[in-house]
């Protein structure tokens, strides 16, 4: 029998890595920083664009949970560590561009960043939309609830 619901509504984020669109270590542009794609495919209606790729850096990955941490009601997953702690001596860069490092570091932001897209509540907030869709984050935003 068929399911009087109709299709499952479904969000999916991969977050790869320099545009390749497949998973492995990002390229380390000019040696300063790691970009990463957060790719998402969903069939929710409260979502702009039904397919999305956007480059982000860690710091992009920060705003997104300190903005969603304003709304008490979303309980926000912690984000990867920012680098290895030092624990490379005599290393100015702090390890951040170990392949192991980055690598690691890209699955911790991808299982962040599936769990958020999946959560409801926050499915509804400006600053996801913004942080999945649009191209730059404007920092200087309202935060709110988006409608579909």
């Amino acid at each position: 029998h068929t399911d009087a619901r109709g299709p499952e509504q479904q969000v999916n984020t991969v977050l790869h890595t320099e545009g390749t669109g497949l998973p492995g270590p990002p390229s380390l542009q000019d040696r300063l920083q790691v970009n990463y794609f957060p790719s998402l495919q969903t069939n929710l209606p409260i979502f702009k664009l039904k397919e999305s790729c956007v480059r982000r850096r860690y710091s992009d990955f920060e705003w997104l949970k300190n903005e969603l941490e304003r709304d008490s009601k979303i309980v926000v997953p912690p984000l990867p560590g920012k680098a290895l702690k030092r624990q490379l001596p005599f290393r100015g860069d702090e390890g951040i561009f170990e392949e192991s490092f980055i690598e690691e570091r890209r699955q911790g932001l991808e299982q962040f960043i599936n769990k958020i897209a999946g959560h409801p509540l926050a499915q509804n907030e400006r600053c996801l939309h913004m942080f999945l869709q649009e191209e730059t984050i404007d920092r200087n935003y309202v935060p709110g609830k988006v409608r579909q």
